[in-house]
């Protein structure tokens, strides 16, 4: 059985690339094109079963204290289908309680500028 955890970040932050409102050249922090687009690494592929291992983190995060993108999970959990954080997330004890703020991207190409 797999130990009980909790998410770091419930909320989604106010500049969430995953916000359809959200200009990503207006993220605060020094937003970079070549860094966001690194993050596809991230994204499942929908029809495996496979994880991909990788995690985005939310940019108000800071380095060594990474919290998870909550656009980026609930993006994955639903339609991005990533069945390996799916998984992980049968022991996360507050994942019911992660809110989203306004209308999402479907798709991680579409939160690039």
């Amino acid at each position: 059985m797999s130990e009980k955890w909790k998410l770091k970040r419930l909320r989604q932050c106010e500049k969430c690339p995953w916000k359809v409102s959200t200009d990503p050249n207006e993220i605060p922090g020094g937003y970079s094109e070549q860094l966001h687009q690194a993050l596809s690494c991230t994204i499942a592929d929908p029809h495996s079963l496979r994880g991909t291992g990788h995690v985005f983190a939310c940019h108000e995060s800071r380095v060594g204290e990474e919290a998870h993108c909550v656009g980026w999970l609930m993006n994955q959990l639903g339609p991005g289908n990533n069945i390996g954080l799916r998984l992980k997330m049968m022991s996360c004890e507050n994942i019911g309680h992660v809110q989203l703020d306004g209308l999402q991207h479907a798709r991680f190409e579409d939160t690039l500028p």
